[in-house]
């Protein structure tokens, strides 16, 4: 998994798992916490998620909202946005083309 990008803006790339959970969570705290204004996660690089990935995602959405601050997936992958629909976190999470 490998994470670029500044507080506006992460491109996700890579594997965001169990083995890679710990430092995409501090990736993206991080963003959240230097930034104002919208956080865009650019997933199209993104191979695969797991369960401990999709909570790091809904973590850094929760925090996000704490800090006034709204975290946008963008160009999700299609088989990571029919995981998100089938657990109806299409609804929750901000989803751009």
């Amino acid at each position: 998994m490998h994470i670029t990008g500044d507080h506006a803006e992460l491109v996700v790339g890579g594997r965001l798992d169990v083995r890679s959970a710990a430092d995409a969570r501090l990736a993206l705290h991080r963003a959240v916490d230097a930034g104002e204004g919208d956080l865009v996660l650019d997933l199209s690089g993104l191979d695969a998620w797991d369960a401990t990935g999709l909570g790091v995602i809904m973590g850094a959405h929760r925090r996000a909202g704490r800090l006034g601050r709204r975290l946008v997936l963008r160009d999700v992958p299609p088989r990571m946005h029919r995981v998100l629909v089938a657990a109806r976190l299409h609804r929750i999470l901000t989803i751009a083309s």
